[in-house]
């Protein structure tokens, strides 16, 4: 019977052991997270999400409240087109952070960045491509593209010395995205290095309607690779979602996929992000607890805790400190539904938006608890203790869990 550690992806002239740890934002897959699955001679994501609150908390910058100083005028004015991000900020902030992460890096493996399109900032195209030169100036080693179609984000950094030598890899939820991708994208003569499929069982934004448990991580990424096979593409493949154990990565490896792309797990960590409060919240879960909704302001459905305090929340939009969902014409749908709940309870002093949430305030401050589909089995990957509470588990137990174990196994700490 085999197991993770017998097979290798091979991404160019470097093989790595083939687990990749997602980017989770903002700041959940932390730079400790990405370099430990580094050392450990696999692929480690950091993520770019909200990158200038991610430098003021790690490098004691001050570019959220200048930010607010500038806008601060603008606060009460529903309209937030006047709103921009100062891209020379953006560049500045994804440089230290990726800079800071890349003179950290020790062992074999990779630190990738994981980039989000939806995260428009009133400049979609402007924004992307700063934060995408950025990461590439700063020597990240791979950039995986996520939260949107990405059809012309290649075209956006093709002219940069690094276009052919990073490793880029797109997240796609169907065979058609990838297609639409790879159609688009042709003109740049670049292929992507791998193919993140993210089924319907992923934690936080999902590439599904409503209707996701129609669909099956599987089945996907079997459809996909017959396709490949038929047009004779070489890309690895690296399913992702609802990959609990070693043995259901090692089932996919077994079918020919290049790695596995894992997260869950990874959340209660002490690398990872979250405060220690909140990954208890997740230890103790139930499966009852987990919803499918559609309260982002991105209009795609998410995965998080039913007890999420960013559900039911009415902060007033802090766009002018945060923003980083404006589209190009300043909206969000948060404010939206903000204004419209205000508008029908002008005497309340506190108001309830059930419709959408402050994805950005929430983000920031860990009260958007979004979770993979069997966060509610973490329990079971653990030691409970006297007082009720579990143990906080490391990277490398869960990293060498996932590389070594067979037979469904889960090891429990020492």
């Amino acid at each position: 019977m085999k197991s993770v550690d017998d097979f290798r992806l091979k991404l160019g002239d470097k093989e790595v052991v083939p687990i990749m740890v997602g980017g989770m934002g903002v700041d959940i897959s932390t730079a400790d997270l990405a370099l430990e699955a580094a050392r450990l001679g696999g692929i480690g994501h950091i993520s770019d999400a909200m990158i200038k609150t991610v430098a003021d908390r790690r490098y004691n910058t001050k570019y959220v409240r200048e930010k607010l100083k500038l806008y601060k005028f603008n606060v009460a004015n529903p309209d937030k087109s006047v709103v921009q991000f100062d891209l020379g900020k953006v560049a500045e902030a994804t440089h230290l952070h990726v800079r800071g992460a890349m003179e950290r890096k020790r062992g074999d493996g990779l630190v990738f960045i994981n980039c989000m399109e939806k995260l428009t900032m009133n400049a979609p195209k402007e924004t992307l491509q700063v934060r995408l030169k950025a990461a590439l100036d700063a020597g990240i080693d791979g950039v995986t593209l996520a939260a949107g179609l990405h059809l012309g984000s290649f075209s956006l950094i093709e002219d940069h010395p690094r276009f052919r030598d990073v490793k880029l890899g797109i997240i796609v939820s169907s065979l058609r995205a990838l297609q639409l991708f790879l159609k688009k994208s042709g003109r740049t003569q670049r292929l992507p290095d791998y193919v993140v499929v993210e089924g319907p069982l992923a934690g936080g934004h999902l590439g599904f309607g409503m209707d996701w448990a129609a669909y099956d991580l599987a089945t996907i990424v079997a459809e996909i690779q017959l396709w490949m096979t038929e047009n004779q593409l070489d890309i690895p493949l690296i399913p992702a979602g609802g990959i609990f154990t070693g043995s259901d990565a090692t089932a996919f490896l077994e079918s020919g996929c290049g790695a596995v792309q894992v997260a869950t797990r990874f959340t209660v960590t002490r690398e990872c992000g979250l405060p220690d409060d909140v990954k208890q919240h997740y230890f103790k879960a139930s499966e009852d607890e987990i919803e499918v909704n559609q309260i982002s302001p991105t209009g795609y459905p998410m995965r998080m805790l039913k007890s999420s305090p960013a559900i039911g929340a009415g902060i007033r939009p802090n766009c002018e400190a945060y923003g980083y969902l404006l589209d190009s014409k300043g909206r969000c749908q948060y404010i939206d539904a903000y204004n419209k709940t205000v508008a029908a309870h002008p005497d309340a002093r506190r108001v309830s938006v059930r419709e959408k949430t402050c994805l950005c305030t929430h983000m920031r401050n860990f009260d958007c608890w979004t979770c993979g589909h069997y966060t509610y089995r973490l329990k079971d990957t653990s030691n409970r203790l006297a007082d009720g509470s579990y143990q906080l588990l490391t990277a490398e137990h869960v990293f060498h869990d996932y590389q070594y174990s067979k037979e469904g196994k889960v090891a429990l700490p020492d």
